[in-house]
């Protein structure tokens, strides 16, 4: 029996120096005190069974074959949980700002998918996964995440399962509190702005 909720998600991420407190720029454009670095619980693959295994008695009767995560964040993460599911798993990847997949990867007509995304903030990079696999063909019956710090306003059209809730503020730019006192911001993500 795995005993990973949300309070010791939470410390699991504080203890793998995951937590991290500070001025960010977050990969949806706002910034944030907070930002959760699932790549440091992810790097000790002991801990990322542990952590990850919270989420197979959820997921035990989704019906799916295969685990879709967009890069970067969710590669680890959706790897970890297809392994322990025995699922096959992909990955999808921006290429000129659209996400799509690459490296032979695709889907059979009507084929079941789960998208992982290691923390969902406002759910684009979930939503642009969902729509590179429907595009290929897939149909997606549910979203995992470790994280959900959307405050419940990810707006999903279908079943959503986190480990775990955070609630962490997020700002636009020009109410960012941050921001007014001047303290530098940091840009920890993958997702490249456009210019």
């Amino acid at each position: 029996m795995n005993n990973m909720n949300s309070d010791t998600v939470i410390k699991n991420y504080e203890e793998h120096g995951a937590l991290l407190r500070g001025h960010f720029l977050l990969s949806s454009g706002l910034h944030s005190d907070a930002y959760l670095q699932s790549e440091c619980i992810m790097q000790d693959p002991a801990n990322a069974k542990k952590v990850v295994s919270g989420l197979v008695d959820m997921l035990k009767d989704l019906d799916f074959t295969t685990i879709v995560s967009p890069a970067i964040g969710g590669i680890r993460f959706g790897y970890e949980l297809a392994s322990q599911m025995n699922k096959r798993t992909l990955f999808t990847e921006r290429v000129d700002g659209i996400m799509t997949f690459r490296r032979g990867f695709t889907l059979k007509k009507g084929e079941k998918v789960l998208v992982a995304e290691d923390v969902v903030t406002t759910g684009k990079s979930t939503k642009e996964c969902i729509k590179a696999v429907e595009e290929a063909g897939g149909i997606v019956t549910g979203i995992a995440s470790i994280i959900d710090r959307s405050s419940g306003t990810a707006g999903f059209t279908v079943p959503f399962y986190p480990l775990a809730a955070v609630d962490v503020k997020s700002y636009n730019v020009e109410e960012c509190p941050m921001c007014k006192e001047g303290i530098p911001c940091v840009k920890p993500g993958s997702r490249v702005f456009a210019k």
